[in-house]
C-alpha cells in the first residue's frame, strides 16, 4: 500500500493549479481512492483499498470553522484561489471564515466535495484528468 512519504514526493512536483491533475493520477497510480482534507488544521486522511488509512499530521495551528456556511462567499474565494490569487493557507482561512470544514477527493468518480460542519455537502467539482 502507499505511505505518507510517496504521498509527499507526488504533491512536491505540484506547482500551480495546472498540475494537480498529473498529481491526481499520481495518487491513483499509489492506490489512493479517496482522501479527506479538514480545514480546522489541515491535516489529510487517505484511504486505499481493504478499509486501508493513513494521516498526515496537522499542517498548521487550529483554525475556528463558522459553524454557518456561507456557500456564496465559499464559491468565491475557491474561483479566486484556482485564478492564484491566493496561497493555500489563505484559502484555508478562507474555508473556515464559510464554514467548509473538509473537501473529499474522490478518485474513482473524480469530483472534490467541500462540506460543512453540518455535513452538507456545499459544492461539488469534478477534477479535470
Amino acid at each position: 500500500m502507499f505511505t505518507i512519504e510517496a504521498i509527499k514526493a507526488a504533491h512536491a512536483k505540484v506547482q500551480s493549479g495546472a498540475d494537480f491533475p498529473r498529481y491526481v493520477q499520481d495518487l491513483i497510480t499509489l492506490g489512493v481512492k479517496t482522501y479527506d482534507t479538514y480545514v480546522t488544521d489541515g491535516h489529510t486522511d487517505y484511504y486505499g483499498d481493504n478499509d486501508f488509512k493513513v494521516s498526515t499530521m496537522p499542517v498548521y495551528d487550529k483554525l475556528t470553522i463558522a459553524l454557518t456556511s456561507n456557500p456564496a462567499a465559499f464559491k468565491a474565494d475557491l474561483k479566486a484561489h484556482q485564478q492564484g490569487k491566493t496561497d493555500y493557507p489563505a484559502f484555508c482561512d478562507d474555508c473556515a471564515r464559510s464554514g467548509i470544514e473538509k473537501w473529499v477527493m474522490d478518485m474513482t468518480k473524480m469530483t472534490c466535495s467541500y462540506y460543512d460542519t453540518a455535513g452538507n455537502e456545499i459544492l461539488v467539482e469534478t477534477v479535470p484528468h
